[in-house]
């Protein structure tokens, strides 16, 4: 059974990074644009050095009415920018906690957007590609911002998610589905096995997709975000898939 990486959104208010960052092997870490100012980042930073975890940076839109969830139309040059000015306040606070940031994964509806339009992933990839060398990009598994990043010269790393469903196309299910989020912890877990195991998911239309699984995101915001990552972990650790980070 190959290793898997587990990544969590943290330092996004939710109150209980402390409980989710000994789980983790990875945490993408809000920082200033739809959750964090350098207070949180610097709370997460110490976190994931005490746990030995990977520390990432996590920037979406600056939209902190909407999470960073609705969709904006920026140019490459203001994606860029926002990119890169979200990356470097972490950058500057992980320096001064004497540790480094490790990759770049977008939030939300930036995500989203970069998955499946070329324009938004070549920006976000530009904007990594300048922010030095030695930074990996997260990515959904199959999707744009792969391809940008590689087309770029970045390492790149294959992104699922236990708790989304999935659609036929390898895409994310729209959150104003009510059926987009799998809140049952038996679902989740054979979700996540089956992605491991076969590099496969079911979609809902009754279909499969593949995926490329480098690491897997657990949601940090939920009520049930701990008891759900414990849940996962133990799980992988039954099936003997080594957890550890993947950049």
């Amino acid at each position: 059974m190959p290793g898997l990486d587990l990544n969590c959104d943290l330092g996004e208010g939710a109150g209980h990074d402390g409980e989710l960052m000994p789980a983790m092997t990875s945490a993408s870490i809000a920082c200033g644009g739809h959750a964090g100012d350098r207070a949180s980042m610097r709370e997460a930073v110490k976190l994931a050095v005490k746990h030995g975890v990977v520390i990432g940076a996590h920037p979406g839109f600056a939209d902190r009415e909407h999470f960073g969830r609705r969709e904006l139309a920026l140019s490459p040059v203001k994606i860029i920018e926002l990119v890169q000015v979200q990356v470097r306040a972490l950058q500057e606070v992980a320096a001064e906690e004497g540790a480094a940031v490790r990759y770049v994964k977008p939030h939300g509806a930036l995500y989203n957007m970069a998955a499946r339009t070329p324009e938004v992933a070549d920006a976000i990839a530009c904007a990594v590609l300048g922010l030095g060398e030695g930074l990996a990009l997260y990515g959904l598994s199959g999707g744009e911002l792969l391809r940008a990043g590689r087309t770029r010269g970045l390492e790149v790393k294959s992104e699922v998610f236990a708790d989304r469903a999935y659609q036929r196309d390898g895409s994310l299910a729209p959150r104003d589905r009510i059926d987009a989020l799998i809140q049952d912890e038996a679902s989740a877990v054979a979700q996540v096995l089956l992605m491991v195991r076969e590099g496969r998911v079911k979609t809902l239309d009754g279909g499969v997709a593949t995926v490329g699984v480098d690491t897997l995101c657990l949601h940090g915001d939920g009520a049930a975000a701990v008891a759900f990552a414990r849940v996962v972990r133990a799980a992988l650790r039954h099936e003997g898939v080594d957890v550890k980070a993947c950049v």
